[in-house]
């Protein structure tokens, strides 16, 4: 991805307001001076030609969801070597993503798909968007807002829209700057909400992030979940700047990050992260910080009733529990603990549990 630009995903349910937030974003940062573009719904685009996602005949419909997902690809590389051209900076918002394909395909005909574009699913998620922003279908708590006049291509029920928001979440699970929009306050709000996820993701005004943080133990299988890998190491800082690499990976695929970190207060932070390349985390790897060892975790990432949790695993160094976090909750009480953790200590702002200091040797 190029520096200059930056991409997200606009997900979500049936009837969840995605169009209007499309609206707004490009007003919105448009005003900001921002080059913005928008890929269009790639699915709704393939329905009005005349294709029918429904068909019986797998052989039609694995060809279809396998030229969808090229003609996906295709417009967003397209849009984001314009961007790149633009000579300010860019944000390209896609209507829906390449992972929201997985949603209507059977695990096998997914592997399939994959082989036959020679992508992963690594690939797909996490290297490709900057941050995917789920916005919850009125279905989920808005029921009497719930309509489908405003999309010809659309005939789902009250429940079927809910299972698709389900499986929407599912797929995009993992991503490590899922962000999840319900319906727990006003249609206003909910688009304001959008707009301040895009912020922080671009570092404007100032991103803040605030972030609760718990020990916690298993009680019991965590469903529909995504486990990866993460190697952290710190760097050398710059100008007192905290800064860090961080490799995530599963089955045998990696993303890199450099995050660039300042701490405000205890729990709230100025972050910029970017992505880079395996050749450039290989090359800052010799700025590590000899006073600080590479954390490895296996992190957990699930969804809890519209609530996007990460749960770590330390490998290196070993902890005695499990840590649990979850960003963007003001106070414990807007915490929806799931049944299958139990909750041993809130460590939020306990500087033992940040990983700079888990990190010392």
């Amino acid at each position: 991805m190029n520096d200059s630009v930056t991409k997200i995903v606009l997900t979500g349910g049936p009837c969840a307001g995605k169009t209007t937030a499309l609206a707004r974003i490009v007003e919105h940062f448009s005003g900001m001076g921002y080059y913005v573009l928008t890929v269009p719904e790639a699915a709704t685009l393939f329905s009005q030609s005349g294709i029918d996602f429904l068909t019986a005949n797998k052989p039609l419909f694995v060809e279809s969801e396998r030229q969808l997902m090229e003609f996906q690809l295709e417009m967003e590389d397209r849009l984001e070597r314009i961007a790149a051209h633009s000579g300010q900076p860019a944000l390209i918002v896609c209507d829906r993503g390449t992972m929201d394909i997985r949603a209507y395909m059977r695990q096998e005909m997914w592997d399939s798909l994959l082989q036959s574009i020679g992508k992963t699913a690594v690939e797909l998620r996490d290297a490709r968007y900057a941050a995917v922003i789920h916005l919850s279908t009125a279905a989920k708590g808005a029921e009497k807002f719930y309509t489908l006049g405003n999309n010809a291509a659309r005939s789902e029920s009250p429940e079927q829209a809910r299972a698709i928001d389900d499986r929407l979440m599912t797929v995009w699970t993992g991503h490590p700057h899922l962000r999840v929009i319900g319906n727990d306050c006003g249609f206003d709000e909910k688009i304001n909400r959008v707009l301040t996820e895009i912020a922080h993701v671009l570092g404007v005004p100032q991103p803040i992030e605030i972030e609760r943080k718990y020990l916690v133990e298993r009680t019991g299988a965590i469903p529909n979940s995504n486990v990866s890998e993460i190697r952290q190491t710190y760097l050398l800082p710059v100008d007192g700047q905290e800064r860090r690499l961080r490799m995530r990976g599963e089955n045998g695929h990696s993303v890199y990050f450099l995050t660039t970190k300042i701490r405000l207060a205890a729990d709230r932070n100025y972050e910029h992260e970017c992505q880079i390349s395996e050749s450039r985390y290989l090359e800052l790897l010799r700025e590590a910080n000899p006073e600080k060892r590479t954390v490895v975790k296996h992190r957990t990432c699930f969804l809890w009733q519209d609530q996007y949790f990460e749960l770590d695993e330390f490998v290196e160094p070993k902890l005695d529990h499990l840590v649990l976090e979850i960003e963007d909750a003001e106070d414990e009480a807007a915490v929806r603990f799931p049944p299958f953790l139990r909750v041993i200590k809130d460590v939020t702002g306990d500087e033992a549990y940040y990983n700079s200091n888990i990190a010392k040797k």
